[in-house]
């Protein structure tokens, strides 16, 4: 069996050394380069990658990436996408061909675990299965940001691999400035695009354009192809904060039990909506919320999953919110898992003491 690994890269060269001693599994490494101005070409060569230097004018994502994956060889049997801010577990390609074994080939595309970013203490905090291995023939990345890995070529066959983990160590001074614009561009090249929809709708929330995030949201909500509860209800979520962001505060907790009712199953919406009812202090709509959303213990390994619903805050909530409606005795416990989660936290050691004066 040949791996190649291949990725794009632009002013990346604080990343060469270790992307570069990561990859030692691979029998390949293969770049298109768009543009860098330090000394990422010639270290990246240096350590042995095949590097094509490209320009590509208007931006976007997937043609670097279709030229990338172009310069693998059509002689190696799988290929795998990564970034140089993302590094691979050890073992990576052990647990690729013994997947490979157990299937005798027969597949199209390896998913495995992807972490998007890390907690304080370096452990995953957002993580969930990604689909960048494949078999050389028969894909084409499409969009031009948030850029997907299509299968050309038949009914596609899918695995899931166990073993190893992907993690993306992002650097904080690059600029995300052209996403917005991007992910527009996007949406007006196919306005059916449930995901580029959604997505744009949240860029929109993010960038405190409310009104503009609102309306495309609910867009996606009523896109025949928005089928995914849970994504639906990260919709109706980000409507929600928009709608508190505006002072509108019966429409943003309406939008809040909705996405409840759409994904009773996900810990978010029920964090959202007692994160509602606590700032109106509803402190027993607070209390049950909260506790429906603790009762909620599956990461379920999606994009969808928000940190600070699986920090301390719920704990934190649930147990200022029990104290505070008699049960007293609960809500101490909870406020001490709390800080379990987080023992750098001088608020939640003093509610402590507080509670227990």
């Amino acid at each position: 069996m040949r791996i190649g690994v291949y990725t794009i890269a632009k002013n990346e060269q604080q990343f060469v050394e270790r992307f570069m001693s990561n990859l030692n599994e691979a029998d390949g490494v293969f770049v298109a380069d768009t543009g860098s101005t330090d000394e990422t070409v010639p270290l990246l060569r240096k350590a042995g990658a095949v590097v094509d230097v490209i320009k590509v004018d208007p931006w976007r994502f997937d043609i670097p990436r279709n030229v990338s994956l172009q310069l693998v060889p059509e002689s190696y049997d799988i290929c795998l996408s990564i970034d140089l801010d993302e590094i691979l577990t050890p073992g990576w390609r052990t647990a690729i061909e013994k997947k490979w074994n157990e299937v005798d080939g027969q597949v199209d595309r390896f998913r495995y675990e992807y972490a998007w970013n890390h907690n304080p203490d370096g452990s995953p905090a957002i993580a969930f299965w990604y689909d960048k291995c494949h078999t050389r023939k028969g894909f084409r990345w499409v969009k031009p940001i948030h850029e997907v890995l299509e299968f050309y070529n038949g009914i596609e066959r899918q695995v899931f691999v166990e073993g190893f983990m992907l993690h993306h160590w992002p650097d904080p001074t690059k600029s995300r400035g052209s996403y917005l614009s991007l992910l527009e561009l996007a949406v007006r090249e196919n306005q059916q695009d449930d995901r580029s929809c959604h997505y744009l709708g949240r860029e929109y929330m993010y960038y405190g354009r409310q009104h503009e995030a609102i309306i495309e949201l609910k867009r996606h909500l009523a896109l025949p192809s928005a089928r995914w509860h849970a994504e639906r209800a990260a919709s109706m979520r980000y409507i929600s904060r928009c709608y508190g962001d505006l002072g509108e505060h019966g429409e943003a907790e309406a939008w809040a039990a909705r996405a409840v009712a759409e994904a009773p199953y996900e810990r978010e919406p029920w964090f959202e909506l007692g994160k509602i009812y606590y700032g109106k202090q509803d402190l027993l709509g607070c209390y049950y919320a909260m506790m429906r959303a603790l009762a909620v213990t599956d990461h379920r390994k999606t994009y969808i999953r928000d940190p600070e619903a699986w920090g301390p805050r719920p704990y934190d909530l649930a147990g200022v919110s029990a104290w505070w409606i008699g049960l007293k005795d609960q809500g101490i416990e909870l406020m001490k898992r709390a800080i379990e989660l987080d023992p750098t936290d001088e608020r939640l050691k003093n509610n402590l003491q507080l509670a227990m004066a």
